[in-house]
């Protein structure tokens, strides 16, 4: 069990990630900790997480809750009356919410009847963001989806009879037989919901999945290089077009509708995580939770349900906050790393700094450094730069 440690200015998390591991079907790509609905405890996994819950903020006590984001898996997969058990569960131990609280649950379009909306808004849940991936039925199947392009938008519409407007769609691009103009096909149609948020990822072959195994077997029929950049650069220039603020590598939004609770992961800030294979970050110790269901629901009845704990040396939070505060489009904040850190940004990483400035991959703003226009495109490699800089033997 991991000690009591609050966060490194002795203040509460004010981020809550809770993770419900159920889905109707294991998506193609998939490698989330996440688990087939049918035949599975999903009461009992409740209850465990409410222990969870109890045992969490006995050893660390919240403060003003700012954001609550529920993932999974899909969420919305809970029946209305396990929805409403589940979210007085969180009231009860996260009570103390801020008056402008951002509680985002993830959703499947198909698994949002009229019912368990209602339950969702009485619950406190008031931003929704649904995972549409491809506007091409033909595309949906071949990733493993089995929602159709007419039950996302009945999604939607339920959504907003809900009360819900806060809302958000996932969008993919890089995918098998997926074209350009395919792609910008579902830009046009999303834009056409004129929603406040849009996340637009590339697939990622992960290991685990059945795309790795096709893509093993030189069966996984993806987009070339330049194709994939062609698509990027498209969604760009079509979301800026449309008056959407590009302000992480793969998120856009209008102002005032960025995600609150991405933004705590992106600063490295404290967040607490409950369920099923979630990760938190308390005090500056990252703990991962067991991944099983009934391993969990059992671990959960002794205590806090741990796979592994373990402290993060200052060096590593500082490489931390580079990697993953880059990847905002305004930047890191020199102040803020100062704040966490009590040393200067340029005293740190003074030679990966000059290193991706002098190639013009990154830019120096007023309070810290943020990606070029080029560096955008190039990410990864200037987030690699700050990896392992502070932390080799």
């Amino acid at each position: 069990m991991t000690t009591g440690v609050q966060s490194n200015k002795g203040e509460a998390p004010k981020a809550v990630y809770i993770h419900i591991p159920f889905c109707t079907n294991k998506c193609f790509y998939c490698d989330f900790n996440s688990y087939v609905l049918k035949d599975q405890p999903v009461m009992d996994y409740l209850r465990a997480l409410e222990r969870e819950m109890e045992y969490t903020v006995t050893q660390n006590p919240p403060g003003e809750i700012k954001t609550i984001f529920v993932g999974g898996g899909t969420p919305t997969v809970l029946t209305p009356k396990e929805m409403e058990y589940f979210l007085k569960s969180v009231r009860t131990y996260f009570p103390n919410w801020a008056d402008d609280i951002e509680f985002s649950m993830e959703a499947n379009p198909g698994t949002t009847d009229p019912e368990k909306l209602a339950a969702m808004k009485e619950g406190g849940v008031n931003r929704v963001s649904f995972g549409v991936q491809a506007f091409q039925n033909d595309l949906l199947t071949g990733i493993g989806r089995i929602h159709n392009t007419d039950d996302v938008y009945r999604s939607l519409e339920n959504a907003r009879k809900a009360g819900l407007t806060n809302l958000s769609i996932d969008l993919m691009f890089g995918l098998p037989n997926q074209t350009v103009d395919m792609l910008a096909e579902s830009v046009t149609k999303a834009l056409e919901l004129g929603l406040p948020h849009y996340s637009i990822y590339s697939l990622k072959v992960e290991e685990n999945t059945l795309f790795h195994t096709l893509y093993q077997k030189n069966q996984l029929p993806l987009p070339n290089e330049d194709d994939e950049l062609q698509m990027y650069l498209l969604l760009m220039q079509r979301m800026k077009e449309a008056g959407y603020k590009q302000y992480e590598i793969s998120n856009f939004a209008k102002p005032g509708y960025e995600s609150k609770h991405n933004t705590t992961y992106w600063r490295n800030e404290d967040y607490y995580g409950l369920g099923a294979g979630a990760h938190g970050y308390v005090g500056r110790e990252r703990h991962i939770n067991i991944k099983g269901i009934s391993p969990y629901i059992e671990a959960a009845q002794k205590g806090l349900p741990r796979l592994e704990s373990y402290s993060i040396a200052k060096e590593e939070a500082m490489e931390d906050f580079m990697m993953v505060g880059l990847r905002m489009l305004d930047g890191i904040s020199s102040s803020r790393f100062t704040h966490q850190f009590g040393l200067k940004v340029e005293d740190v990483f003074r030679g990966p700094l000059n290193k991706m400035l002098n190639a013009g991959l990154i830019e120096k703003v007023n309070d810290g450094y943020r990606l070029s226009e080029q560096g955008i495109l190039f990410g990864n490699d200037v987030f690699s730069e700050f990896i392992g800089v502070l932390t080799v033997n």
